[in-house]
């Protein structure tokens, strides 16, 4: 069976973790500075916290993405999602604070924004543009012969 995957780059699994470590990294280092006494094994805690955190961020986030079949669109986020080619009405690129991420809109109104995948000035994609073309042909070629574009509402005057 032909199937498609795109998943966050390794670098934007990261980049949302390096903030909380960058502030950990400084606490690190300028608590001993500014304190008469030694930090102890109290200050131990929030290092050993990002140890842990940041491993568990990285493997998270790397299902996120979405998997393009015949039939579905599988969107993996914290839970998985199955939408099928036949009850989406659209696909396009949605642009917010600088980041543009694909966004699929359902027959019943439901709108879901892809994870993966994504652009913006921390999180570049220099394939974006071709990995929401290949989105939308796989809806185009995939949506069915029963699908139907919905009624446009009267304009109201």
């Amino acid at each position: 069976m032909e199937r498609v995957r795109f998943r966050l780059t390794w670098y934007q699994r990261v980049m949302p973790l390096l903030p909380g470590a960058a502030v950990v990294t400084v606490l690190a280092i300028a608590a001993p500075l500014l304190s008469p006494t030694s930090p102890g094994p109290g200050f131990a805690f929030p290092v050993s916290l990002w140890l842990l955190v940041l491993p568990v961020g990285l493997l998270s986030s790397a299902r996120s993405g979405v998997t393009l079949t015949p039939s579905t669109a599988v969107v993996h986020n914290l839970r998985r999602r199955t939408i099928r080619w036949a009850d989406v009405q659209g696909i396009w690129v949605e642009s917010s604070m600088g980041v543009r991420r694909v966004v699929i809109c359902e027959a019943g109104g439901r709108v879901t924004r892809l994870r993966a995948p994504v652009t913006g000035f921390m999180s570049q994609d220099a394939a974006f543009e071709e990995k929401f073309r290949t989105i939308g042909e796989w809806w185009l070629r995939h949506r069915g012969p029963d699908w139907a574009p919905l009624p446009q509402p009267w304009p109201s005057w």
